[in-house]
């Protein structure tokens, strides 16, 4: 029998000494408050059994242990005294100070004592799309590397919902771990837009950690953050799972927590109606006015779970409900709440796509949240935002709905630019081979970039993207047949052409090549016609002091590649990880929280 070997005491006090010694705080790092992570009260992490939290007015917490709470008290107690002792031992006035203290509370809250085997369930009734990993492609053969943006943020928070439960980094489901979806969680210090585009775009490259002879190219683009109140009018459709599925706390009991911190923001130029489904379909709030919260309120307070499942005919009549209250100019957004499990009606993912693609032409966007665990329908939620023109998010918890529903609503709810694709010509004078890391169900056929038809990402206000590429520096000069496409650094090339052995003479030549350029094409929210920008990368682009938003980047993928057991992660493991983590500054309360889980998943 194996037991988790996470000490949640010595963590703290070790973190705390960290973290002492942090630098000055990067532009993009958070406030640090316990209240920006999503994090359990410090009576969750002493039991097994989930907890409804809740801030009273004086800023204290309601909180209701589980079965055997008067054994785990005296535990606790016990582990208290211990942890009284070892912090001492680590320095008092260190460790006391008002800024550590702070981030101990934010950081040592909903960490779960360690648990046996035997209470592990397996998430035999989750479903995940299987992905392949992308290969690495030689440049000469393969110079474009094209691929859908992507802002969704659902893998991290499902990930990190299933260590906080006490899953080690070998029992999480490969298939839930979307890389590209954990680097898009964090925020970065990334350009701002210069008001050309409505993205700032920072490109960067530096070594790669777990790869010797590669090199790590990072492409981030960001959008302009907007207040809310000053939005456009949003004409906002609730699609409510209340289904039987429904019923456990983590679902509808967080779906209306959730919903109702969202009311809180919405103001009189808004419309809300709701629609629930569950064997039948019902609407319970017609056009709504956003300022009339009691009503709202009551609405979504009044909910209970019971019945089949019955999505189909529920987002039918979603889009239907959209139309008839559709704002010329302003937010029109369906946003769907449940688990995925669909069980009457339109049930198979062919059957769901076929209706969103048909539907999204209306103008109106879907967002998914996803809720819950055990039968929790990733890929079913995965499909129906990224066909529905939305964005798909996670709620484990009342932290992660107030950063997706309030701090974020912006990027949440208010499109900037939809079709974003983007498309990397890489340069065979610098770069011998590439691969693209994460992405996989985004990846798209390079002929499909100018192709105004095809569907890609949609990207809201405030947003940030990451995207990272593995790459081997190379100096191949040959030139081969001449293609269809048109390409920047190669006046031809065929496929499947073999690669010259030449030296890299031309890629030392100077700082003014070029390892690639970078073009995206997008629309504007209401417009069908595409817009083009291209971004040179420049071989002054590398540093051997890569910036912290690189470097945590890196460790971002690279604990995905191990979540996913890569074969491209080489020899590396968590404890390289942990490494590089334990000597960054981790102000952001985010990537504290991020540390943390690493270490939990590594057993540590």
């Amino acid at each position: 029998m194996r037991k988790k070997t996470v000490s949640l005491l010595l963590a703290i006090v070790m973190t705390a000494s960290i973290l002492t010694g942090c630098g000055k705080k990067t532009a993009s790092d958070e406030t640090g408050t316990p209240d920006d992570a999503c994090t359990e009260t410090e009576e969750e992490a002493w039991t097994d059994e989930p907890v409804d939290t809740e801030d009273d007015s004086d800023g204290s917490y309601q909180e209701s242990a589980g079965e055997g709470s008067a054994d785990l008290e005296n535990g606790r107690k016990s582990d208290e005294q211990k942890y009284e002792s070892e912090s001492q031992a680590a320095g008092a006035d260190v460790y006391n100070s008002s800024e550590s203290a702070s981030m101990k509370e934010s950081m040592a809250e909903g960490y779960a004592m360690p648990r046996y085997e035997e209470d592990y369930a397996p998430y035999n009734g989750e479903e995940y799309s299987n992905t392949e990993e992308s290969p690495f492609y030689t440049v000469k053969e393969n110079p474009l590397s094209t691929f859908s943006a992507d802002v969704d943020t659902a893998s991290y928070t499902n990930v990190r919902r299933m260590i906080r439960e006490g899953y080690y980094i070998d029992e999480i489901p490969a298939d839930a771990v979307r890389i590209e979806e954990m680097l898009n969680y964090f925020s970065y210090d990334l350009k701002r837009p210069d008001g050309k585009t409505p993205f700032g775009v920072t490109t960067e490259v530096a070594d790669c950690p777990w790869n010797k002879s590669s090199e790590l190219f990072m492409v981030g683009i960001s959008t302009k953050e907007i207040d809310f109140s000053e939005a456009p009018s949003s004409n906002l459709v609730f699609l409510l799972d209340v289904s039987g599925s429904m019923g456990d706390e983590d679902k509808l009991p967080l779906l209306q927590k959730s919903f109702s911190m969202l009311t809180d923001n919405l103001t009189g130029k808004d419309r809300v109606s709701i629609v629930t489904y569950a064997s039948d379909v019902q609407v319970i709030l017609d056009g709504a006015k956003g300022n009339d919260k009691d009503r709202i309120l009551s609405a979504i307070n009044g909910l209970f779970a019971e019945g089949g499942t019955n999505g189909g005919d529920g987002i039918l009549t979603a889009y239907d409900l959209a139309e008839d209250y559709f704002i010329e100019g302003g937010n029109n957004r369906i946003i769907l709440a449940t688990d995925g499990d669909l069980n009457i009606g339109l049930t198979s993912e062919r059957e769901l796509e076929e209706l969103i693609t048909q539907k999204k032409e209306s103008g109106i966007f879907l967002s998914v949240l996803g809720f819950g665990t055990g039968n929790l329908k990733d890929n079913k939620m995965e499909l129906l935002a990224d066909k529905g023109n939305g964005n798909y998010s996670y709620i484990d918890c009342e932290r992660e709905a107030r950063k997706v529903l309030v701090k974020e609503m912006g990027a949440t709810l208010m499109t900037v630019a939809k079709d974003v694709k983007f498309q990397v010509e890489f340069n065979p004078q610098m770069v011998e081979s590439y691969r693209l890391i994460g992405y996989e169900n985004r990846v798209m056929d390079d002929f499909d970039f100018k192709d105004d038809t095809k569907d890609a990402g949609e990207i809201g206000a405030g947003h940030s993207m990451i995207a990272l590429y593995e790459i081997v520096p190379a100096g191949d000069s040959a030139k081969d047949e001449k293609d269809s496409i048109a390409l920047k650094y190669q006046d031809d090339y065929v496929s499947n052409t073999s690669k010259s052995n030449t030296d890299d003479t031309a890629r030392k030549a100077g700082k003014d090549k070029e390892y690639c350029t970078v073009k995206i094409r997008y629309k504007e929210p209401d417009k069908s016609k595409s817009r083009e920008s291209e971004y040179p990368v420049k071989g002054n682009a590398y540093t051997q002091r890569p910036s912290q938003d690189l470097q945590f980047a890196a460790c971002v993928a690279q604990f995905g590649l191990l979540l996913k057991n890569s074969r491209y992660v080489n020899d590396t493991s968590v404890e390289d990880v942990i490494d590089r983590l334990s000597e960054m500054d981790l102000k952001d309360t985010y990537r504290m929280e991020f540390y943390m889980l690493v270490k939990q998943a590594g057993g540590y």
